[in-house]
């Protein structure tokens, strides 16, 4: 038997963090009868790395696991070799097994950073879908219609643009739906650009005689750019495996606005302090700055510990606010006759993700050299010059 949990406890289940329960009526009778609920959430591991806008989902997760529920991790195996566009208007590239498996791994190592390891219970879709023969997959295709798979929005659009969308995407929903049927989940879970998807578990567990499971729909968090949701392709991101000084100095480049999401996504503080930051912003009674330092103490504290955070802390102030370098700057080898195309060596570095954000960074201000801004694509360097990408980004270059 679970927890029963409080009016309070139950509230903040509810309402914190939440952007959907359907329906929301029969989430709350099941919290309340004391019975052990399955939590659904499955695993796309299409890419490896895991970001704070994953967390959201992992930090619920985690609150209704520490009230006694089942949460059950579907590792997609095979989802995530046929591919799913999850709101993209391009399909994505299929993966070989091998690279599904790595993936996998790398990802449940960052689950399992919030969510208890011991108390969930993991499953691969190879072990019902690796039996699945041609007449089970007409079967299981012949209870939904086209027109029904043209109400999810990223399909709908594509259609009406003419734009070509594989069977294969087809079968992604319906194959996500019958992992629901097969584990026999109560609650599955999931960011706003998988309602589709999770809305077609409950209707194929009701139509196969289960009781059809609950959906709890989580927000979408912004990137560090305060317009988009968090994602790698947008580099926009703070990864769940990041360094604490990388993971500190990122949350220290958000734009002011989003601070109160932050805290009341990600971190434990309650309610009415959320709602203290959010006012201080608003009547400007606090320094955004400050805010800022505490929350990157918080989230680092969260996903590496105390002491990680308070030494984060001392290197971001170090080098940003004190203007000196930090001690672990890399050293990249380069030709540096003559003068260098600091665009391809800024790629080349790794200080900049591609040839044209190099560009970018430098059209922007955002590259230094030995303290000095840089604002032509050709320079001379001398060996041993520090050179610098935006805030977070060092590299000391060296002759060839």
């Amino acid at each position: 038997m679970a927890i029963v949990p409080s009016e309070a406890v139950l509230d903040h289940i509810l309402h914190r963090g939440v952007d959907e329960i359907i329906p929301e009526p029969e989430f709350v009778e099941a919290l309340r009868s004391g019975r052990t609920m399955r939590l659904k959430y499955g695993v796309d591991p299409s890419r490896p790395d895991l970001h704070l806008g994953h967390a959201v989902c992992f930090r619920k997760l985690r609150e209704l696991q520490d009230l006694g529920h089942q949460v059950v991790l579907i590792v997609g195996d095979w989802t995530a070799q046929i591919g799913d566009p999850s709101g993209r208007s391009q399909t994505r590239t299929m993966l070989t097994a091998e690279q599904v498996q790595e993936n996998a791994r790398t990802y449940m190592e960052q689950f399992f950073r919030v969510v208890d390891e011991a108390r969930t219970e993991v499953r691969w879709q190879s072990e019902w879908f690796g039996k699945f023969n041609l007449a089970d997959v007409i079967s299981l295709t012949s209870r939904f219609t086209v027109a029904q798979m043209l109400q999810r929005d990223d399909f709908a659009k594509r259609f009406a643009q003419h734009q070509p969308i594989a069977v294969t995407e087809f079968l992604y929903p319906l194959l996500q739906a019958y992992d629901s049927f097969v584990i026999q989940a109560d609650v599955e879970f999931g960011g706003s650009d998988q309602r589709f998807n999770m809305l077609v578990g409950r209707e194929l567990q009701q139509e196969l005689g289960q009781r059809p499971q609950q959906v709890f729909i989580l927000p979408i968090l912004v990137g560090l750019d305060g317009r988009v949701k968090m994602s790698k392709s947008a580099d926009n991101h703070v990864g769940i495996i990041d360094s604490p000084e990388e993971m500190y100095g990122k949350i220290m480049s958000l734009p002011d606005d989003v601070i109160p999401s932050y805290f009341d996504l990600l971190t434990d503080l309650l309610e009415a302090e959320v709602e203290e930051v959010r006012m201080a912003l608003v009547k400007r009674k606090d320094n955004p700055m400050a805010l800022k330092q505490r929350l990157a103490r918080e989230i680092v504290a969260q996903f590496h510990n105390e002491a990680a955070a308070n030494d984060a802390e001392w290197a971001f102030r170090r080098v940003f606010q004190e203007r000196a370098l930090p001690d672990d700057m890399p050293e990249f080898a380069w030709r540096l006759e003559g003068e260098v195309d600091l665009v391809e060596l800024l790629a080349a570095a790794s200080l900049a993700p591609s040839r044209s954000e190099a560009r970018r960074l430098i059209a922007q201000g955002g590259v230094s050299l030995d303290g000095e801004r840089v604002e032509q694509a050709r320079v001379a360097i001398r060996s041993g010059s520090v050179l610098r990408a935006g805030r977070r980004r060092f590299a000391r270059i060296v002759a060839r």
